[in-house]
């Protein structure tokens, strides 16, 4: 007569279906492209495009006629556009929702989820405040919120990854890294508030006050950037290489320094070299290559801020996974 050897506890707890999973990882490749088109709508200053909402003209979101759309404004098309993907996305934080409801048995995990679908919502009623107030400064905290839910959401694939229930709790990670990794995730989403008031700048603000607010930038990108070095360097280390951290602080560092590209690319299509340098060309605003650039910066921060949070995420889980285990 046979008998079977009990399980580990952990793998009796796993989930019995990928859908959670799958569905996180399409709400966060969906986000992206969303928080780059929404860069497009502010670099276009298209925010008021379409006047009314959560109607389109007078028409449902998806009743618009998509010949109208297509061929209208290039204005309208972005932010039509960026409504449009802006519900695809709210439909696939509802089938996440209820994919993780009835597949994961950590409840945290399951409140978690939630918590992106309320994001989700939060972040669609901001977008139409914004156009029924017309108001900028709903527009730089809309411009927020999005990288917030970016971060959020690879958060959330961190915790349904099945690399999560198989950290190894018996390796605890030592202060140093923790402290590097939560504050490289603070640092950069305190980066990204301040990028939000430059783009954002009140449109009788002085010079004076402007040129802080972008110097004030550029300092906290040069410190930003030293410490993603300090993490990416920290994190290869021993005896912090098991923790599975090296691979976002690698990716961390490579992003950060197409950033400073990115920055300093920014500020030539926007205001010209600096010192007056005359290189034969005039700036034009709103031309491709400024869009392109401009809107670029925009997205890679948010990229950065995605990355930093799953860096700190997953170091936290070799900190105290003991404790993340419900």
């Amino acid at each position: 007569m046979s008998s079977k050897s009990p399980q580990p506890e952990s793998a009796t707890r796993l989930p019995n279906h990928a859908a959670p999973l799958w569905l996180a990882r399409v709400l966060v490749c969906l986000t992206f492209p969303l928080i780059w088109v929404g860069g497009l709508v502010t670099t276009y200053d298209a925010g008021m495009a379409v006047p009314d909402w959560p109607t389109t003209y007078g028409y449902n979101l998806f009743a618009y006629p998509v010949a109208t759309w297509i061929a209208g404004p290039f204005d309208l098309f972005i932010e039509h556009g960026h409504r449009l993907l802006g519900a695809v996305v709210g439909f696939v934080a509802i089938l996440l929702v209820v994919a993780v409801w009835r597949n994961e048995s950590r409840r945290w995990v399951r409140w978690f989820a939630v918590g992106a679908l309320l994001l989700v919502i939060a972040q669609g009623l901001l977008g139409g405040a914004r156009v029924l107030l017309d108001q900028r400064t709903l527009a730089m905290i809309h411009a927020c919120v999005g990288p917030a839910f970016f971060a959020y959401a690879v958060s959330l694939c961190a915790f349904l990854s099945p690399n999560w229930r198989a950290a190894a709790s018996e390796q605890p990670v030592g202060g140093r890294l923790r402290n590097l990794a939560l504050l490289t995730a603070v640092l950069a989403f305190f980066q990204l508030l301040i990028g939000a008031q430059v783009r954002h700048v009140k449109v009788d603000a002085s010079p004076h006050v402007f040129g802080m607010v972008v110097m004030f930038h550029i300092a906290v990108a040069i410190v930003l950037a030293g410490h993603i070095a300090v993490l990416a360097w920290t994190a290869r280390r021993p005896p912090f290489v098991g923790v599975r951290a090296g691979g976002p602080a690698a990716v961390l560092f490579v992003l950060v320094l197409a950033q400073l590209i990115l920055g300093g690319a920014t500020w030539v299509v926007k205001w010209g070299w600096p010192g007056g340098l005359s290189m034969g060309y005039t700036v034009v605003a709103n031309s491709f290559w400024q869009a392109l650039i401009v809107t670029a910066h925009v997205a890679v921060g948010s990229l950065i801020l995605g990355f930093a949070v799953l860096c700190a995420v997953r170091v936290m889980r070799g900190v105290r996974a003991e404790s993340l285990v419900i």
